[in-house]
């Protein structure tokens, strides 16, 4: 029956399984190991907000450029206003205007009351840091689609 006692018995000569040499090494493990598996969760948090980023840029890009096409006239240039547009939105989330690529078709003529105009913005995002390695990596392509009606009564 337990009496509450704490102390513990003295062990026998040659019995004590530590060894001084490994006194404070838990602490040394423990930093190593986290390190170790902190900096990958890390770099994988900065990638995925990369990524994210470049969604929200491209849907702004997209959509900014439909609208702006759709109510340009066509002598006014609607396609350099468009990528202007799209160039801006895309700056404004920290990314090069340069790896934007933008597709502009329009149903059934540009320009004309009542046609659909159709925006696609494209571009492979880099990796965090990878520019400090000297490498130009990209895994990942990201691109929307935003369809705009050019107004009849305008």
């Amino acid at each position: 029956m337990p009496t509450g006692r704490t102390d513990r018995l003295p062990s026998a000569p040659g019995t004590d399984l530590r060894d001084e040499n490994e006194e404070g090494s838990a602490a040394v493990e423990f930093v190593f190991l986290g390190v170790l598996l902190l900096v990958p969760l890390v770099y994988l948090i900065l990638t995925a907000g990369q990524v994210q980023g470049a969604a929200y840029a491209m849907v702004g890009a997209a959509e900014h450029a439909a609208k702006v096409y759709a109510a340009a006239s066509p002598e006014d240039g609607p396609d350099g206003q468009a990528r202007a547009a799209a160039e801006l939105a895309l700056t404004d989330f920290g990314f090069d205007p340069g790896a934007l690529e933008l597709q502009i078709t329009c149903s059934p003529e540009c320009g004309v009351p009542g046609s659909t105009v159709t925006v696609t913005a494209a571009m492979d995002v880099p990796l965090p840091f990878a520019g400090a390695l000297g490498a130009d990596l990209a895994p990942v392509r990201v691109n929307s689609t935003s369809m705009q009606t050019v107004e009849r009564y305008g």
